[in-house]
């Protein structure tokens, strides 16, 4: 299964998110690869504390493979690679968690002939490898997504099942600018068509993933005054209505991610020690982590 990581703004969590996704699948003994095709800004190993690769890697990655300058990509596997101890060490019943990064210095470049050939074969090789390929994509209308959408065109990918994750967060300029990713002029899906796609298909593919959401009763915002706490109930409720509006409604999310001051402030991999043993994170922030990792892989809804 190919899962493609897209947002059409900066600061929506959708690395931080695809990470502990591919995280929670491995645990429950998928092999993922995660390959960051983030061109501009690869740092999904800052994310499973790869420091080496923090940035992105210099031994050879998605971009200098896919430019045609080295034969294979670098892999890192995680258990054995992160320098961070609750990450090194695969625990018992785990599947493989491997990162592909892109290039330290890397940036956007244009699909071309070769750079398709490329993809495709990486993907359809990757597919046959492991149960979950999990690719987090540059933000926006980028090249990322066009490469992605012309690989997933190509015959040979024909019968491997492919899904797209548009990730926002809980506002209203962040719900505008993911249903025009998504639904809107160059977005995903007419854009996707363009590319050779079936619209029903792409679309039945495609779900959206809140992040940082708000409870206006979770214990997180228990300081807030009963006036405060209303007016956060009216604007949920408002919000709720647009995305509905916008084709964002009930059955178009995979699902949602709470409020979380650990993500917040340091961008990482949720543990269960950091909830049970140190108890700085929320139980809830896993249980949500855990929750898109089964819709992904099974209970993926119907339209």
């Amino acid at each position: 299964m190919l899962v493609f990581a897209t947002s059409d703004k900066g600061g929506t969590g959708r690395s931080l998110t695809s990470c502990n996704i591919a995280y929670r699948s491995a645990l429950e003994g998928a092999n993922v690869a995660y390959l960051d095709l983030d061109l501009g800004r690869p740092t999904s190993g800052a994310i499973f504390s790869i420091d080496d690769a923090s940035r992105g890697t210099v031994l050879g990655g998605l971009h200098r493979y896919l430019l045609g300058e080295i034969p294979e990509p670098v892999r890192l596997e995680v258990w054995n690679q992160s320098d961070r101890d609750g990450l090194r060490g695969r625990p018992d019943g785990a599947g493989r968690l491997t990162l592909l990064p892109g290039d330290e210095g890397g940036a956007e470049f244009a699909c071309d002939a070769e750079v398709l050939r490329r993809c495709a074969t990486l993907f359809a090789r990757l597919e046959e490898e492991y149960d979950v390929i999990l690719i987090d994509l540059s933000a926006g209308r980028s090249h990322a997504v066009d490469i992605a959408l012309r690989a997933t065109a190509d015959p040979a990918l024909a019968n491997v099942v492919s899904r797209w994750l548009v990730f926002h967060r809980w506002t209203r300029q962040h719900i505008y600018a993911a249903a025009g990713l998504a639904h809107g002029t160059r977005g995903i899906i007419e854009t996707g068509v363009l590319r050779g796609h079936e619209r029903a298909g792409l679309r039945a593919a495609l779900r959206f993933v809140r992040t940082a959401v708000a409870d206006p009763q979770s214990k997180e915002l228990s300081g807030l005054s009963a006036t405060q706490t209303a007016w956060l109930e009216t604007t949920d409720d408002e919000l709720r209505k647009l995305a509905g509006r916008l084709w964002m409604g009930r059955s178009m999310v995979l699902g949602s991610v709470p409020l979380e001051p650990v993500l917040m402030w340091r961008e990482q991999i949720i543990l269960d020690t950091d909830v049970i043993t140190r108890q700085i994170a929320n139980a809830a922030t896993v249980d949500a982590f855990v929750m898109l990792a089964h819709r992904l892989i099974g209970d993926w809804p119907e339209l």
